[in-house]
């Protein structure tokens, strides 16, 4: 560490560069009234932040962060190891699309469990009377929910945690953890998910309940009917940091952060206003609570998640490495234009004073940040949980409206071209798709092009009723594998 830089701690908080924000509240006055399971980036850029305002409000100070890592091993090992050594304090640097900056220190984070080490342990944690809500990130396919709505209890995963005495999935630590708490009379907390999924509270209480229900039948009734699970809509481009990345990030901040944040300057929250026990002023640091989530969630989902991917695939293949960097191909522009404008928009209806024409610009100029230079291959990954909630709704729109169908068959095609692991150039990447299974990325391998079509991924869309756009996709996957992406969307003539 260069002598310049400060290490971070809360005794080092005053001694910080003057340009640094600091938390406007005396963190040993604060205790945690939220668990987050799964503590990654964006929990770090988009939650805590506001959790770290609001604890700068009087009567706020019970509303810190004890996060809990889920996983078992050395990245999480690490990540609890510097949690402790800088009193889970980090950096959060937010750029501007003008390449101005802030950054600042968060606090909101104040203790830091690492699951795997005692779950026992973390099961009483979670059960503290203090504990009020208990909010989480696992990911788009970290909720067995199949494409039915039905919970997985088959799958090995869920399978085997039902058997084990101390469970170790999400599902098995808050459902032990409400145990306890009925049982002791300490009553429910509310099950906050911030995972981008189609009504992803409905999606959280299906998931929790059938696991608690297959458990225990009596517990899952009274989860059923006591425990609350708000949908949320949350949106924040928060990139992944490399290791040049926190060398840049401290470089600028003048503080050794072994942790560093960085992310543009839009942040949104949008949450379902339905807490069985009781929940901070996040309205006074601008959450907006409403009483249906759904119109804001279609915004997002199949506006800016669906463009993002509708961007990362293609240019992938195009050997395009950030955001910012496929943003200066027109084709891709063009292409994101239209699938906004013309596939998206039209089968969407936005929350009332909602511009979609409005949101589709500003999404581009989000896109364009190159400050910000969000990985494509980040974007990309875990597609196939992805894409059924970003994608589905308008294909399936655009299709029963017999409507241009050219960029979704493109957008389709890249996606199936994309498992193969290599850009037009023959440059490998390493997939990570945990929700497909081998056999299945399998079927997207085969000589017969339109065999992907059958993966899980694509149950329900209904692709089968159209073998004209089937026959698209199988002729576009062919000549991305002859003439590579670039030539095939200029082949397209949008």
């Amino acid at each position: 560490m260069p002598i310049s830089m400060i290490a971070l701690s809360n005794t080092t908080l005053n001694q910080l560069p003057p340009q640094v924000l600091v938390p406007a509240y005396d963190r040993s006055k604060t205790t945690p009234g939220i668990a987050h399971l799964a503590v990654g980036n964006f929990h770090r850029a988009h939650q805590a932040l506001y959790l770290d305002r609001v604890l700068a409000r009087p009567g706020q100070q019970n509303w810190a962060i004890v996060g809990i890592g889920l996983r078992d091993n050395a990245r999480e090992t690490r990540r609890a190891t510097i949690m402790a050594e800088q009193d889970c304090l980090y950096t959060l640097t937010e750029f501007a699309p003008d390449n101005t900056h802030t950054t600042r220190v968060l606090g909101a984070i104040t203790d830091y469990i690492q699951a795997a080490k005692d779950r026992t342990a973390t099961i009483r944690r979670l059960a503290d009377p203090a504990i009020k809500i208990v909010s989480l990130t696992i990911t788009e396919g970290g909720y067995y929910v199949d494409a039915s709505g039905k919970f997985m209890l088959k799958d090995p995963a869920i399978a085997e945690d039902l058997k084990r005495p101390v469970p170790e999935t999400a599902f098995g630590l808050v459902t032990e953890a409400l145990r306890l708490r009925r049982d002791n009379g300490t009553g429910p907390f509310t099950v906050l998910t911030c995972d981008n999924l189609r009504d992803n509270g409905s999606i959280a209480r299906t998931a929790f309940c059938a696991f608690a229900e297959a458990r225990d039948p009596a517990l899952g009734a009274w989860i059923r009917k006591n425990v609350t699970f708000p949908s949320t809509m949350v949106d924040r481009i928060t990139p992944s940091v490399t290791e040049a990345d926190t060398i840049r990030l401290d470089d600028m901040s003048g503080i050794a952060d072994q942790m560093p944040l960085f992310a543009e300057d839009f942040t949104q929250w949008v949450i379902e206003d339905n807490f069985c026990a009781g929940r901070p002023e996040l309205e006074a640091v601008g959450v907006e609570f409403t009483d249906d989530v759904g119109p804001y969630e279609q915004v997002k989902l199949r506006m800016l998640n669906a463009s993002h991917s509708m961007l990362a695939l293609p240019g992938l293949l195009m050997d395009y490495d950030t955001v910012p960097h496929a943003m200066g191909d027109a084709a891709l522009v063009t292409l994101l234009e239209q699938f906004l404008a013309q596939d998206a928009a039209p089968f969407i209806t936005p929350p009332q004073g909602v511009s979609l024409h409005d949101y589709a610009h500003q999404v581009l100029h989000r896109f364009r940040n190159a400050a910000v230079g969000d990985q494509l291959l980040r974007i990309a990954s875990d597609s196939a949980s992805k894409l059924p909630v970003f994608w589905a709704d308008t294909v399936k729109g655009v299709l029963k409206a017999n409507a241009d169908h050219r960029r979704i068959a493109f957008g389709i095609a890249c996606f199936l071209e994309y498992l193969r692991g290599e850009t037009e150039s023959k440059k490998p990447y390493t997939l990570s798709e945990p929700g497909l299974p081998e056999h299945a990325r399998a079927l997207a391998l085969q000589d017969d092009l339109a065999a992907g079509l059958t993966m899980p991924v694509f149950a329900g869309w209904g692709l089968e009723q159209y073998p004209a756009f089937v026959k698209d996709v199988v002729t576009l996957r062919s000549s991305l594998r002859t003439h590579g992406a670039r030539a095939t969307l200029q082949q397209l003539d949008l």
